[in-house]
């Protein structure tokens, strides 16, 4: 594992991990370079019934190639402190990959950066609010918001991991 020094540094050219232990072998690259895993991370999302775009997201993160199982229920804000989310990184729904917790619209690009350096350091990722445009919130008309993608450790100290436009 790395810390998270090593993974502002880590490229996906440099990582020195076994092809065995890769959440991205046989991982396809798709457009702009974009990786897209076959089926090799389980997700469990948890959402508000009531929230249509927590859905998007999960499909979203299907279509990115992870297995997913959905998880409704009443009391995220629950889910949310047992998964040890800072509350100021509170977003519509919370995803566990592997050891981290996503929150919110988090892109898989970041996700996949994620996995593929395992900081010991990191509890998760999380994009605060709902940015118009980033996975699961896509409007009709194009628009869209600036993505800041935070990262946050188990003490719950944040820093900014990604900032891109969606």
């Amino acid at each position: 594992m790395v810390g998270f020094a090593g993974l502002v540094a880590l490229s996906s050219a440099s990582c020195s991990r076994s092809a065995d232990n890769d959440p991205m072998k046989g991982a396809a690259a798709g457009p702009a370079g974009q990786y897209r895993p076959l089926k090799v991370a389980a997700m469990t999302v948890y959402r508000d019934p009531g929230c249509g775009c927590c859905e998007q997201w999960a499909k979203r993160a299907q279509d990115a190639g992870f297995t997913v199982a959905v998880i409704d229920n009443d009391d995220m804000p629950a889910i949310k402190r047992k998964l040890g989310v800072p509350a100021a990184l509170g977003s519509c729904h919370t995803a566990v990959v592997g050891q981290y917790v996503l929150e919110g619209h988090v892109p898989f690009d970041s996700v996949l950066r994620l996995l593929r350096a395992r900081p010991a350091d990191l509890a998760g990722l999380a994009v605060p609010g709902m940015p118009r445009g980033s996975p699961g919130m896509e409007m009709p008309d194009g628009s869209s918001d600036p993505i800041e993608v935070q990262a946050f450790d188990h003490a719950g100290r944040i820093w900014a991991f990604a900032n891109k436009s969606a």
